[in-house]
């Protein structure tokens, strides 16, 4: 965690969110980052690293895993929007942009279509219209599973390569150097109430009324996510851009360099929000 990092827990009815905020240096909508599934914030430290500093950056640890206490019942994509976007009334913004990666691209999607006038621009990175998709891997889904259920680190460096694709395809100890083996993890009951709030939501309904300006990034060898969602994704709201790059599952986290200046440029940009 950088030290300009300003770390500390914000409380929605019963519920702590622990929050992490980098200040920027010019003023404007800060980006709300969306985890991946059971990902603490400290996983994104390379993205926000590698970010212009002229943008805030807010992070946050969903309800159960990392520095966030656990819920004290399965919650849906809705309602954690809700949470929040009540999170962010406590911090003091009005408005945001909002990157979601993998899992954490369905929440930042219902945040979107929740919040028309608040949230400015979203940012999809590797992620999908939900549970009616394209699927990847089955056998891969059942890897995941298995490696969340036993943390079995020698195996996971064995089978990273063929999940995620890309990079990590030859060389799998960029997983270990991410944090990806060991990173401040939830339980298995914040893992299954994770899964749960995906299991039968699906943007595709509510994709063409999300009027915000959208970057979609994709991998073309990403075996969790086939390329074709991203189109469909494109095709779907009203206002996106698709950006393709070589590289697979967690570019956002691998290729950090490389994809955080594409990501400023998007919300540097001097056209806002449609009307």
């Amino acid at each position: 965690m950088s030290a300009a990092d300003r770390v500390g827990t914000v409380a929605v009815g019963r519920q702590l969110l622990r929050t992490s905020v980098r200040p920027g240096t010019l003023p404007g909508p800060p980006l709300l980052i969306c985890n991946g599934l059971g990902t603490a914030l400290e996983t994104y430290q390379p993205f926000v690293d590698a970010l212009d500093p002229l943008l805030e950056v807010i992070r946050f640890d969903v309800p159960g895993v990392g520095g966030s206490s656990m819920p004290r019942l399965p919650y849906s994509f809705p309602l954690l929007a809700g949470i929040v976007g009540r999170m962010l009334d406590r911090l003091g913004y009005d408005r945001f942009d909002v990157l979601g990666f993998s899992w954490g691209g369905a929440l930042a999607q219902q945040l979107a279509f929740q919040n028309p006038r608040r949230c400015r621009r979203q940012v999809l990175v590797a992620t999908t219209t939900g549970s009616i998709m394209v699927p990847g891997s089955l056998r891969l889904l059942l890897h995941m599973t298995a490696l969340r259920q036993h943390r079995d680190t020698s195996r996971a460096h064995r089978v990273f390569g063929r999940i995620y694709g890309g990079r990590l395809r030859s060389r799998p100890e960029l997983a270990k150097l991410l944090g990806l083996d060991h990173d401040r993890p939830g339980s298995q009951q914040s893992y299954c109430y994770q899964l749960a709030a995906a299991a039968g939501w699906t943007s595709l309904p509510f994709l063409p009324l999300i009027h915000q300006h959208s970057l979609i990034l994709a991998g073309n060898d990403d075996p969790l996510v086939p390329l074709i969602n991203a189109r469909i994704m494109a095709r779907l709201l009203p206002s996106a851009r698709l950006h393709v790059y070589p590289d697979g599952h967690l570019w956002l986290l691998t290729g950090a360099e490389e994809l955080a200046p594409v990501v400023a440029r998007f919300l540097l940009a001097s056209t806002d929000a449609p009307k």
